[in-house]
């Protein structure tokens, strides 16, 4: 609700100042515009998240598993390859191996915000005790379920923060993709950019911010949401 309502006043705040400034009637002519790339922009973010969250739980849990701790620092500093290298790198890397278009764009996004989750996956399981799972497996449960039943319901506040972190990341960086072709609001950022029109250029980017606002509350309620009663308790 905190982050819903810190949102909200935000957006009222910003729209009090573009009123004031007169840009308001400029960015309300751009939103045809706005409403058509939208939902290619969208289309980036989701598909590119989706990605990101897959590979990033995936590589958690792989690394998670006692055969695979000793190496999971060193895979950890592999995965950050994609966040230490510059935005604009990625997307050329990318362009480069798969040419100009919207793969290109979702894997560099999916590349660039896989790490959040990854880490926060690793950390979250290995933090639970040994002592619940000791338990578990005196409970007669085999590696897996303990997995699923026990490791991933304990790890899931921590899963979900790094998804949170993730998407947020995402939807910030999306705009970036119209650079090699992606399409999505950064094509109205870029082109008010170069006309040096301010009003063009606030109606791609206030979307793309809010859409990292909106995203952002919206995993942060699904946590509280989907939080098992008995490990929220435990952790209030």
């Amino acid at each position: 609700m905190s982050g819903i309502l810190s949102g909200t006043l935000v957006a009222i705040a910003l729209a009090l100042w573009l009123w004031l400034g007169g840009l308001l009637p400029g960015i309300w002519q751009q939103a045809p515009l706005v409403e058509h790339l939208l939902w290619p922009h969208l289309y980036l973010v989701a598909v590119s998240s989706g990605i990101a969250i897959v590979l990033g739980v995936s590589a958690g849990i792989v690394l998670s598993r006692p055969r695979f701790r000793d190496h999971a620092e060193a895979s950890m500093q592999a995965i950050n390859i994609g966040n230490t290298v510059p935005t604009l790198a990625v997307l050329a890397l990318a362009m480069s191996v798969l040419g100009i278009g919207s793969t290109a764009a979702i894997v560099a996004l999916a590349v660039h915000s896989v790490l959040p989750i990854a880490r926060n996956t690793f950390a979250g399981i290995t933090a639970v005790p040994a002592s619940t799972i000791e338990a578990a497996a005196g409970m007669g449960m085999t590696e897996g379920q303990i997995l699923r039943r026990v490791e991933i319901p304990n790890a899931l506040p921590a899963i979900l923060a790094g998804v949170r972190t993730a998407m947020v990341i995402n939807a910030g960086t999306a705009p970036l993709a119209f650079l090699i072709g992606g399409g999505g609001l950064g094509e109205l950022i870029f082109a008010g950019i170069d006309l040096f029109d301010p009003a063009m250029m606030l109606a791609g980017a206030i979307p793309s911010s809010l859409l990292a606002i909106a995203l952002g509350s919206l995993v942060g309620g699904l946590a509280k949401r989907m939080t098992p009663r008995g490990i929220a308790f435990a952790r209030a």
